[in-house]
């Protein structure tokens, strides 16, 4: 990936954007960032931003940040950027202390991010395009959690998708709520007929470093405190089966809870679960660079009997380094006797990929 130099006029014009850059006719046709195919078969993707200081790139997790070069003294400045075949990615502009969703783009997610897809990444049906300043629909049954075992208090919003059933755990919840509209989502794949009704469950975390790596008190404070709560509100919840669906730190503790608490989760729809994680792991110059397969891989080795689970991973195909540790663990997995789905989504290790995963895979976990 590089950024290319413009040095003509109509230097856009591949791009479909002719006319000098600056001009108001050149941002009366200036849109969403404009992806057009690359001679190795992969992109190049053009971004604008209309400013007078200097502004920066900053993708999630895929590339390191790309400076945008003005065109000459004008308002204009641009990157050309080279991306591979299969790809979304959030991005934002940084400039200065201050961080921005793409003003051009109608795709966005959250305040200060924006989604950008290559033409050849796969549809993601049921999630609507919401741009950064939209307001998410909220649920309106609302939890006020003040945990025993967890300490701190943290509100848990859920919502009866299609009237409810099964509950579906989701592990950062927050993020789900507000920067991605998954109760949209859900209920669209509801009234679609591609999954059951259910009962979707906003856990946020208050310190995902300490409660979603390989520690007992999250699950059983979910088991003794949360879950019971859930049963005593006025939603339809079916709690004898039970999907949790963690990302990152939360598919390490997705998988962690089934095999410790295999009575309380039995299916796990599990997205670039951080399985490189050890105890050791953050003391680590590289955390990336330990065991393959981490904790999770190490407790897989020493036997335990997984037939009664379903679990369905999937990683981004461009998460080039944690591929080698999520396919051990499936591996080893499917191995000790679980129902075990593997994909790869058109992404890095970023919630804009996971998306249709994560409805995918609940269908699956729940069949």
């Amino acid at each position: 990936m590089h950024v290319a130099a413009a040095d003509r006029e109509g230097a856009f014009a591949g791009f479909g954007l002719p006319g000098t850059p600056g001009t108001g006719e050149f941002w009366a046709g200036a849109g969403a960032p404009v992806v057009i195919p690359h001679g190795d078969g992969g992109w190049t993707t053009l971004f604008l931003w209309r400013g007078s200081s200097p502004v920066t790139i900053e993708f999630e997790s895929w590339s390191e940040p790309v400076a945008l070069r003005r065109w000459k003294d004008t308002d204009c400045w641009y990157a050309e950027v080279r991306m591979p075949a299969r790809l979304r990615v959030t991005y934002r502009f940084v400039a200065g202390d201050e961080s921005h969703a793409d003003p051009l783009n109608p795709a966005g997610a959250g305040a200060d991010r924006s989604i950008v897809a290559t033409p050849d990444a796969p549809e993601q049906p049921h999630w609507p395009v919401v741009g950064a300043d939209a307001v998410l629909p909220v649920p309106r049954t609302r939890i006020r959690w003040a945990s025993e075992r967890l300490g701190g208090r943290r509100t848990v919003r859920v919502h009866p998708a299609g009237g409810g059933g099964p509950v579906v755990l989701l592990l950062d919840g927050d993020d789900w709520l507000y920067l991605h509209p998954a109760v949209t989502a859900f209920d669209a794949a509801v009234a679609a007929g591609e999954l059951p009704p259910v009962t979707l469950v906003f856990l946020p975390a208050k310190d995902r470093l300490a409660e979603f790596t390989c520690r007992p008190e999250l699950w059983e404070a979910v088991r003794d405190e949360l879950l019971p709560m859930v049963a005593e509100s006025d939603v339809t919840a079916d709690l004898e089966r039970l999907v949790v669906a963690g990302q990152s730190l939360g598919g390490l503790s997705a998988v962690y809870a089934a095999l410790e608490f295999p009575g309380l989760v039995s299916r796990v729809a599990c997205q670039s679960g951080s399985f490189w994680w050890t105890p050791d792991a953050m003391r680590l110059a590289d955390p990336l660079g330990g065991p393959v397969g981490g904790a999770i891989a190490e407790r897989l080795r020493a036997g335990v009997d997984l037939s009664g689970l379903r679990v369905a991973f999937d990683v981004g195909e461009h998460e080039t380094r944690m591929l080698p540790h999520c396919g051990l663990v499936e591996s080893l997995t499917e191995q000790a006797g679980a129902t075990v789905r593997v994909s790869r989504s058109a992404s890095g290790h970023d919630r804009a990929g996971w998306r249709h995963a994560l409805l995918r895979d609940v269908a699956w976990a729940l069949t």
